[in-house]
């Protein structure tokens, strides 16, 4: 028998409602919705889900971010017309198959021997043999040796048929499991949508529908969201994210709407004793692993557990998954350090997911502390850090990197923890914000003089980056700042730039003194950003430099120019620096290479300074860590009726694709005079393969005594 792909055909009705039941029964309609679906599935599953509309906008922009908002494109599991679309698939799916099942089943009951004899001359693999014994005894022969090798048989003696035919029909099937397939598979595809429609948010849905519920889209403490954004504790389906902190209890879990969000009330609360993280070398996280206490709301039970990646809790048929982890609102110290003349460094604290206020002389600046990172882990390699000779080439290298193994690994990786880092915006009293993201310790950069990094970004889709600040002797980086306002501070600039002078100029040449001073004092000023104004604004650091060069200095005097202007720059900030380190009751300098490196650094940094958009910059100091974990909860009991579809799918599909339908038939007549028999057999099989003709050719030598020659 084969499947009809046609639909269910009334013979009674209107002919739009006869078409539109033959359409919805039909196998083509089911295929085409499964085809839908799974693209629907592949967008679902490219494009991240759930997202702030904000994230999509950034990615998408304005025009487009609407219009797959408006499709629904950011949820698509639980979009209207996903949904109908898997209701219209499973009443399609269960029309085909209570469509084609009795005809399945009957036709297995039968082994159709009542097929006429002409008709077995039509089949691809037939036979004719005589046998030395007669029909009855050759029909029941064959049919013990079918029987024997897993067939189902049945003999069928015609003695006055229609046709006059007389003789023995042994009919024989094997390969049932291939029709039972068909109704496995099919069936799977209803259980797998069934149980996804039950997991999914129809149910939670048909609440905000039916049962007054909302979606809460506010802020605030989750104590103060009204009753109509809950869902009661007997809700037999839902899926939601757990926030815990070490020491703390929670017992509402938050469903992620495309609007908002709408809290489900748990039927007990999860305490979070000890969050577990473990990490390998190359900084990314091998365990998560959370030690909680459930604590029953009803009667008060304690029941200890260990939550892992992979391996749940569960309680009350609530499953709980480790989803992630979180900072719990981790206590910070920082140092801010003003970039201005005259503000001195103090001291300030927060918590992550807090906020602190800061003065800008009449500017109002909030601080939001939005992370803190442990453990920072980078690669040092110096693999492609220097430029390429082109003049060399390896042809040998070159093959080897990209031919053999593919496992193999090709860039050498330094792995080094830099360790804590902070992240903060400065937000002003217009609400802009740009993000920071600074390091506790100074990092060697491979140049011989550790730094400090200090990241800034205007906008999350852009990468930071990172004023690099030297640190001294102490691994600090007060003596830079020091540098930094004396360099802003007029007065230690004159003072600076005498002692540069009185060690620079021969006291045999007082004429060069006050040409010197003038140089000094206008690259000095220039550099501190204290030269004439551009647009509006100062301009310091070499670039003011570089700019006052090109207006006044000839073009083909300004390379020695240059030089000579830099040399200036350089020895009047020593002798700042120098200056700085007197006022705080160090020692100086030594003029070694050391001291050399630090230097230029400095200068460098100077320079940089001046493009840096904030007045204050925060270096952690200090900090004490509280995690937090991020918990799946999940009541799912459409869970195991997916996993009986998918077993009926594993089970259909073997089914289908690897057992053969065969059938067999053995017409035994009598032979003229010698009431010996003449066999005509012929076979079957709903997919010609070569095991099918070797199969005949066993079966031609067994059963009737034709060998292949």
């Amino acid at each position: 028998m084969s499947v009809s792909t046609q639909g269910l055909e009334l013979t009674s009705g209107s002919r739009p409602l006869r078409a539109a039941v033959e359409l919805l029964s039909s196998m083509r309609f089911s295929i085409s919705l499964l085809s839908v679906i799974c693209i629907a599935s592949v967008i679902g599953t490219v494009l991240r889900q759930h997202e702030p509309l904000s994230n999509y906008v950034n990615q998408f922009g304005p025009f487009w971010a609407e219009v797959f908002a408006a499709a629904s494109l950011y949820s698509v599991y639980s979009a209207w017309w996903f949904l109908l679309i898997l209701a219209f698939l499973v009443t399609s799916t269960s029309l085909c198959i209570a469509r084609n099942t009795p005809k399945i089943l009957a036709d297995i009951k039968t082994c159709k021997e009542n097929i006429r004899v002409q008709s077995l001359k039509a089949f691809g693999h037939r036979a004719l043999a005589d046998l030395d014994e007669s029909p009855e005894v050759a029909a029941r022969r064959i049919g013990q040796m079918l029987a024997g090798g897993g067939w189902k048989v049945k003999l069928q003696q015609r003695d006055s048929p229609p046709g006059g035919e007389y003789g023995w029909m042994v009919a024989a099937r094997a390969g049932a499991a291939n029709k039972i397939g068909y109704i496995a598979a099919h069936s799977a595809i209803v259980l797998v949508c069934l149980g996804g429609l039950l997991d999914g948010d129809l149910i939670v849905r048909a609440q905000m529908w039916f049962n007054g519920k909302s979606v809460y889209s506010g802020g605030g403490m989750i104590a103060d969201v009204k009753p109509q954004h809950r869902l009661s504790e007997r809700n037999p389906t839902f899926r939601g994210n757990l926030l815990v902190t070490e020491g703390a209890q929670s017992s509402t879990a938050i469903l992620n709407q495309s609007d908002g969000v709408l809290l489900q009330e748990l039927p007990f609360s999860v305490e979070l004793k000890k969050f577990i993280v473990e990490y390998y070398s190359t900084g990314m996280p091998k365990l998560f692993a959370s030690d909680i206490i459930i604590h029953d709301l009803h009667t008060g039970e304690k029941i200890p557990a260990r939550v892992e990646v992979n391996h749940p809790a569960s309680y009350k048929g609530v499953e709980i998954y480790q989803s992630s982890f979180e900072d719990g609102g981790s206590s910070v110290k920082l140092k801010a350090l003003s970039l201005t003349a005259d503000a001195k460094p103090f001291d300030i604290e927060g918590v992550i997911g807090g906020s602190s206020q800061l003065v800008n002389g009449n500017d109002k600046l909030t601080v939001e502390y939005t992370g803190l990172r442990v453990i920072n882990v980078e690669n040092f390699s110096d693999n492609g850090a220097a430029g390429v000779d082109v003049r060399k080439v390896d042809l040998r290298a070159s093959l080897e990197a990209r031919l053999g193994a593919a496992n193999k690994a090709d860039d050498k990786k330094e792995l080094r923890n830099v360790g804590p880092s902070v992240s903060y915006k400065l937000r002003d009293a217009a609400g802009q914000a740009r993000e920071f993201h600074n390091y506790m310790l100074p990092v060697d950069l491979g140049d011989g003089v550790p730094v400090f990094l200090m990241g800034l970004r205007d906008s999350p889709a852009e990468p930071f980056r990172y004023w690099r600040v030297p640190a001294d002797e102490q691994g600090s980086s007060e003596a830079f700042f020091r540098l930094r306002a004396a360099l802003a501070d007029t007065g230690m600039r004159e003072l600076a730039i005498q002692r540069y002078v009185a060690r620079a100029v021969d006291p045999g040449r007082p004429d060069l003194n006050k040409p010197l001073t003038a140089s000094a004092s206008r690259a000095l000023a220039l550099f501190a950003g204290a030269g004439p104004e551009r647009a509006g604004k100062a301009v310091g650091g070499l670039q003011a430099i570089a700019d006052f060069m090109e207006t006044n200095v000839p073009q083909d005097e300004r390379a020695r120019a240059g030089e000579v202007l830099i040399r200036i720059l350089n020895g009047a900030l020593f002798e700042l620096a120098q200056l700085t380190r007197e006022r705080a009751g160090l020692t100086p300098f030594e003029p070694d290479e050391k001291t050399q490196r630090f230097m230029t650094q400095a200068v460098l940094a100077l320079s940089d300074a001046q493009a840096y958009p904030a007045p204050v910059v925060l270096q952690l100091t200090d900090f004490t860590q509280v995690q937090a974990s991020v918990f799946q909860v999940a009541r799912a009991p459409g869970r195991n009726i997916v996993y009986l579809g998918c077993a009926l799918l594993i089970l259909g599909v073997f089914a289908m694709l690897y057992v053969r339908e065969r059938r067999l038939w053995v017409w035994l007549a009598p032979r003229d005079g010698d009431g010996k028999a003449t066999a005509t057999m012929a076979l079957s099989s709903n997919r010609k393969t070569m095991d099918g003709d070797r199969e005949f050719e066993q079966l031609k030598a067994k059963l009737i005594g034709i060998k292949e020659e």
